[in-house]
């Protein structure tokens, strides 16, 4: 599903943020990306969403080469990839349901199918009570709840999470945490960039992969 060969990348003022990694990330796969802040995860992430190049290497998404594919190739493939930001990135004038439900709109779905998902998707993250309020009247567990929620809109394949239990408390971040997990077991691959330590002890049997100043330099399935 995801392939990095040799990938390398460099920006103009901040010099290279990645050197020369190489890894697959298979279908169905639970995947810690780990590391200290500046590690390049987020890079990581950016790549396989297509939203950067690489300067050099090669970097293939379900099917999609970064080399070749085309700015309508990408909204077909972010369509199969669902993306959890450490922020949540809601929109603060719409409810949890209307969150979630623009991400369908987008695509064109009609309106009884978006109607009939956002209340399963918010039955799904625990949330069906609150589908009327407001991002301000959430807490922060239960506003990365509705973005997740939001990310599973369109039924992706892949998952992509950076960092989002970084801004919650330890009761959230199981809660979220224990989520993943459920989304992981339903049949998406979940690729989940954090440095909490304690989270990826908790979880054992999930593939780790460690970065460190733009080199990977662990994975437990090498």
């Amino acid at each position: 599903m995801i392939h990095f060969q040799n990938v390398v990348v460099e920006y103009p003022r901040s010099g290279r943020a990645l050197n020369d990694i190489s890894f697959q990330v298979m279908k169905n796969e639970f995947c810690f990306l780990t590391g200290h802040s500046g590690a390049g995860k987020t890079t990581v992430l950016r790549l396989i969403h297509m939203a950067d190049r690489p300067t050099d290497g090669e970097v293939r998404v379900s099917g999609y080469s970064a080399d070749t594919i085309r700015a309508r190739e990408v909204a077909v493939l972010r369509r199969k990839i669902g993306f959890v930001f450490q922020d949540f990135r809601l929109l603060p004038d719409r409810t949890a349901a209307e969150n979630i439900a623009f991400a369908l709109q987008v695509t064109g779905a009609p309106k009884s199918l978006i109607r009939v998902k956002v209340s399963r998707l918010l039955a799904q993250v625990g949330l069906a009570a609150k589908s009327e309020a407001v991002p301000t009247e959430l807490s922060g567990g239960e506003q990365q709840r509705v973005a997740i929620a939001r990310a599973l809109a369109n039924d992706p394949v892949l998952l992509l999470a950076d960092e989002p239990t970084g801004n919650l408390d330890d009761r959230a971040t199981r809660g979220i945490y224990d989520l993943f997990r459920e989304i992981h077991a339903a049949g998406t691959a979940v690729l989940l960039a954090t440095h909490d330590s304690a989270l990826i002890r908790s979880h054992p049997h999930a593939r780790v992969m460690e970065l460190d100043h733009g080199q990977l330099v662990y994975d437990s399935e090498a």
